[in-house]
């Protein structure tokens, strides 16, 4: 009986460390039909070449995006809904750390965005299956 006591504990700690996805957000979310609206905004110059949550170095002028709990490498489409311009970034960090925001995106996502000057931007993002 205490042995079977000690072992299912065990067992039940276990399985559950393997019940998410190593690239995930731990929300079970899977990326795939991901569609959201919301704001955006870019990463300041300072963050260029620090290390990202996945464990690559920011890279400004690559097209990349945080985001909460999508997985690294999960490629989305962000369209600005001010003037309709689009841009597929991949996900490679965690963020946005401020409220009200759905995503982070590299300058260069920025840049193609037509949001540099504003520096906030509302957006759709949609996952690319």
């Amino acid at each position: 009986m205490f042995r079977t006591l000690f072992w299912l504990p065990l067992l039940a700690l276990l399985l559950a460390g393997c019940s998410t996805s190593p690239f995930g957000g731990g929300s079970g979310e899977t990326g795939h039909g991901y569609r959201a609206e919301g704001k955006a905004s870019y990463y300041g110059a300072k963050h260029h070449g620090k290390r990202t949550a996945s464990g690559e170095r920011f890279n400004a002028n690559a097209l990349t995006a945080a985001h909460r709990t999508l997985p690294f490498g999960t490629r989305v489409k962000v369209t600005n809904l001010n003037n309709d311009r689009s841009v597929v970034v991949r996900i490679n960090d965690r963020g946005p750390h401020t409220r009200g925001r759905i995503i982070d995106l590299s300058r260069k996502a920025a840049e193609q965005l037509g949001m540099l000057r504003a520096g906030v931007a509302p957006v759709r993002v949609e996952s690319i299956d």
